[in-house]
């Protein structure tokens, strides 16, 4: 599925991230997936990002959509005829927005559900909730606040490495229904900056469900802030899989 390059805002990006035992992410992962790994320790999480502008490049910024968006992703390697390379699986993404949920996995690639979100992001304090139109269980709740110390228990050692670690994982592919093929996308940011963020509470259906990720097999380690950053979207090689699916 080949798009032209979008550009927009990230007005608001928040990286909420877990350490998970490798050998129950692979049971997650299509082939040719496998997880990337730090101190031993896979690494998943949920990106919640508002884009504003969004348009084909080079159009003006007012004709652009805003959106909030959010995508469950697991860190992760493969191999090609060029090496091996890096990013993310998504095996589920949400939008608010229902022409990405009409376009998502027809023009654009991922499915979107299109879901509620309620957000409150003031004074240093952002609270969120993603709520599925089909279900009554909140998909994610969190309430966060901006902070100047990264957390001393952390798989990551300092603030500057987890950055280093999802700069790298620029490249997210997802599946299609009914479909081996998988499409990708690349994320570029002109001017890649995080901060960390104190963590009041966390809550994923996802990742809190233990059928999938059994109790002692996955901790959250620590969420990381973007803000108001110029970004564009890329096409990249499809992949196909003989395993994997969409949330």
């Amino acid at each position: 599925m080949n798009i032209p390059v979008i550009e927009g805002v990230i007005r608001r990006r928040i990286l909420l991230n877990y350490r998970v035992d490798p050998t129950v992410v692979q049971t997650v992962l299509p082939a040719p997936f496998r997880p990337k790994c730090v101190e031993g320790a896979a690494v998943a999480g949920i990106c919640l990002i508002r884009l504003e502008a969004v348009r084909p490049k080079r159009l003006p910024g007012w004709l652009g959509i805003s959106s909030e968006n959010s995508a469950h992703r697991i860190a992760v390697e493969w191999d090609t005829e060029d090496g091996q390379t890096e990013g993310v699986f998504v095996p589920r993404r949400d939008t608010g927005s229902r022409l990405n949920a009409l376009a998502g996995g027809r023009v654009f690639p991922g499915v979107h559900h299109l879901s509620r979100f309620t957000v409150r992001d003031e004074e240093g304090m952002i609270s969120m909730k993603v709520e599925p139109k089909v279900e009554d269980t909140p998909l994610v709740e969190l309430t966060v606040r901006e902070s100047d110390t990264f957390p001393g228990d952390s798989v990551f050692s300092t603030l500057e490495s987890s950055s280093a670690f999802f700069e790298a994982g620029c490249i997210g592919y997802s599946s299609r229904p009914s479909s081996c093929v998988m499409d990708g996308l690349l994320l570029d940011v002109k001017n890649w900056q995080v901060s960390p963020l104190e963590v009041e509470r966390v809550h994923s259906a996802f990742f809190d469900d233990e059928d999938v990720f059994p109790s002692g097999s996955i901790t959250f380690d620590h969420a990381l802030l973007m803000r108001d950053i110029a970004h564009e979207w890329h096409s990249q090689p499809q992949l196909k899989s003989a395993s994997g699916g969409i949330l």
